[in-house]
């Protein structure tokens, strides 16, 4: 299988919004719930209230309570502000796995659900991927999460609302490896290709043809599928490896995204 923190060496695209450097990563200790510094960088300042790092460190151990084990999902789960991403009513609940609206139908995922998509793309992999394709920026939290996780992140959102959001979202964070596309997911990004992993954030009744031709063989695609009789179908997570002989899907649990929709508005 490739290497696929190497898989994307050739010359990315050219890209009009730098948004200056990446947040250094955190290191967790999954078994104690922990956030520790990394040798020689700084973890920012402990905070109050829901800038608390303690307030995410306990989502964290909730989440290794539930089954996640990738210590760098951890750890970029622990690092990352969830409440900065969501609207100030709803600041009280950004630690709870729940969904939550973040405008025009759509929402801002469960932290458990997130995670374990992180997981599923990552597969065990004890380093980061290289250039991943994100469909679906939303208010930007997983791309954010993503930048913890990957080389380079190209997030598509076909909502100019939302589009914006996320470059508001992100804009302090001056995350030099993470790219917003406003654009039709469905075509996905051909020119950043071929990907180290692609993950969606909303489901339809097939995958694609041209995320998995944008796949990179022995890379993960992680996204929600719609399936049963029409009118009563329920979504389940696919998660689909590219192989040098084709590919292989997999179903796992259910759950529920918004619907995979195509065009801009």
């Amino acid at each position: 299988m490739p290497n696929m923190g190497q898989a994307n060496l050739k010359k990315r695209p050219g890209f009009p919004a730098r948004l200056g450097l990446p947040s250094p990563p955190a290191k967790l200790s999954a078994s104690a719930g922990q956030v520790q510094p990394v040798p020689g960088r700084h973890l920012p300042p402990q905070g109050i209230g829901m800038d608390s790092i303690a307030v995410r460190q306990n989502m964290v151990a909730k989440l290794a309570q539930q089954g996640i084990s990738n210590t760098q999902v951890l750890s970029a789960m622990a690092s990352v502000e969830r409440h900065r991403f969501v609207d100030t009513a709803l600041v009280n609940q950004a630690y709870e796995d729940t969904s939550l609206p973040i405008g025009l139908g759509q929402t801002i995922s469960k932290p458990g659900v997130v995670a374990r998509m992180l997981e599923l793309l990552c597969q065990g992999r004890g380093t980061r991927l290289g250039r991943v394709l994100e469909i679906g920026t939303g208010c930007g939290y997983q791309a954010t999460l993503l930048s913890h996780l990957c080389t380079e992140v190209y997030s598509m959102e076909r909502l100019r609302g939302l589009h914006d959001k996320a470059r508001a979202n992100l804009r302090h964070l001056r995350l030099a490896n993470v790219h917003l596309l406003f654009g039709d997911g469905i075509a996905g990004y051909a020119r950043g290709a071929p990907y180290a992993g692609i993950i969606a954030a909303a489901g339809g009744d097939a995958l694609p043809q041209a995320w998995i031709d944008q796949l990179a063989v022995g890379a993960f695609l992680v996204a929600p599928v719609a399936g049963g009789p029409i009118g009563c179908r329920s979504q389940s997570l696919v998660v689909v490896e590219k192989t040098a002989q084709g590919v292989r899907h997999t179903v796992m649990e259910a759950v529920h995204f918004v619907p995979l929709k195509s065009g801009l508005a």
